[in-house]
């Protein structure tokens, strides 16, 4: 590991500074950050209240619907691709575009691929989160008056926010280097669809190395970032608990 982080360095740094004023790299920097926040604050929108419903309720095949959510986990990110691919390609996908919703081979459509890849993940991370919410407290809100959604606001997500906080960081760290998916469903097109892992991938392919590792660079430091402040939110998470448990 040591030795990958060392060559990212080594041949990103003596290129970063002339790649980063460029209008290649300035793009994708701008796409990634545009299309993983906005498929950040979907995921998280879903995210919680499947969670909780996971967590606090039953209904009826309730096993087999967490199965199927999390399937997505098991399968590679190509997999994926190509099936949502097949399914905008389809006549409800031609409908979709025909009044003006262009998924394939668009902006939206990789916003759509980093829902779909990171969405299970977030659901897993937000339902641990809840699962580790002292449940007395929640029972003691409701003997005492509070609804079952008053609770979850002042109860169960204060308790959790930390864990909340984590879950959407490392959710938009994820859709920043997300590439298969959306490779499948949009392609790869210079100042269009091009990410910063796509960047990557059109340099490579190119041949030009110096900006390919630029790009690598520039990832690697949004992602470690992004990585350190999820850490800290997880830490404190882990301390709380560890209070309460004592």
């Amino acid at each position: 590991m040591f030795l990958i982080i060392s060559t990212i360095f080594i041949k990103g740094i003596p290129y970063i500074k002339g790649a980063f004023f460029t209008k290649e790299v300035q793009f994708s920097i701008k796409l990634s950050m545009k299309t993983t926040s906005i498929s950040t604050l979907i995921c998280m929108l879903l995210a919680i209240p499947t969670s909780y419903a996971f967590t606090k309720l039953n209904f009826p095949f309730k096993k087999i619907s967490q199965i199927l959510i999390e399937l997505p986990l098991c399968l590679p990110y190509l997999v994926l691709g190509v099936s949502l691919l097949i399914v905008f390609s389809s006549p409800a996908g031609k409908f979709l575009k025909s009044i003006g919703i262009k998924v394939v081979y668009s902006q939206l459509g990789i916003i759509i691929a980093q829902i779909t890849v990171n969405l299970p993940y977030t659901i897993r991370f937000i339902k641990t989160a809840f699962q580790e919410v002292d449940t007395r407290l929640e029972f003691i809100s409701q003997t005492l008056g509070a609804s079952k959604f008053k609770t979850f606001m002042n109860v169960t997500i204060p308790l959790s926010k930390n864990s909340l906080m984590g879950a959407l960081i490392l959710t938009w760290s994820r859709g920043l280097g997300e590439f298969g998916a959306t490779l499948m469903l949009v392609g790869v097109t210079r100042m269009k669809t091009e990410t910063l892992p796509a960047s990557i991938y059109l340099n490579v392919a190119t041949g030009d190395m110096g900006v390919a590792m630029a790009s690598a660079l520039i990832l690697f430091i949004i992602s470690s970032l992004s990585l350190f402040i999820a850490n800290y939110f997880s830490g404190k998470s882990y301390d709380k608990n560890r209070l309460k448990s004592n």
